[in-house]
């Protein structure tokens, strides 16, 4: 059994519903190789789903990516789904060989994206280092959120049937 305690987060003015999704250009990382990306350039593309998720290798992070990648929701139609955390890329190819996906992960260690997004949580005992709470936005092909979920407690799951139907109604 994990030992974890259930912490509350403090209050958050994060993107939201409605706003434009800041731009960011980062590490895109699969499971061949990494480029530098811009978000923008995805978008462009079609609605992305941009999932914010703890380092690699914690167990939230790892129970994220195994409930999205189960429920294939890029299956049917143009969405993009991409996922952001502060680990490396080294760390990011080898989530997405160990958990057999097929989502790229942008790579951002100095969290500044999480920090422009409104969601960098510090983490505690840990001087200096920030992660992004878990947080997922939807974004149309002009990057309005058009869904927003973030933590609100540690840990914490986006509610995946809300997500799904918020997706569907694209």
């Amino acid at each position: 059994m994990v030992d974890f305690e259930v912490v509350s987060l403090p209050d958050t003015d994060h993107v939201d519903v409605g706003d434009t999704a800041p731009d960011f250009t980062r590490p895109l990382v699969n499971d061949e190789f990494w480029e530098d990306a811009a978000l923008s350039e995805l978008t462009a593309e079609g609605p992305v789903l941009l999932v914010f998720f703890t380092m690699d290798g914690a167990f939230p992070a790892t129970y994220m990516w195994n409930e999205i990648r189960d429920r294939a929701w890029e299956a049917d139609g143009d969405l993009t789904i991409v996922g952001l955390s502060i680990s490396d890329p080294y760390a990011h190819k080898q989530l997405i060989e160990e958990r057999g996906m097929d989502y790229r992960l942008f790579s951002d260690p100095q969290n500044g994206v999480a920090e422009e997004y409104g969601i960098g949580h510090d983490l505690d005992g840990m001087a200096g280092v920030s992660e992004p709470r878990p947080a997922v936005f939807l974004l149309d092909d002009e990057r309005t959120v058009e869904y927003a979920w973030v933590a609100d407690e540690w840990p914490d799951f986006p509610d995946y049937d809300e997500v799904e139907d918020a997706i569907d109604g694209l």
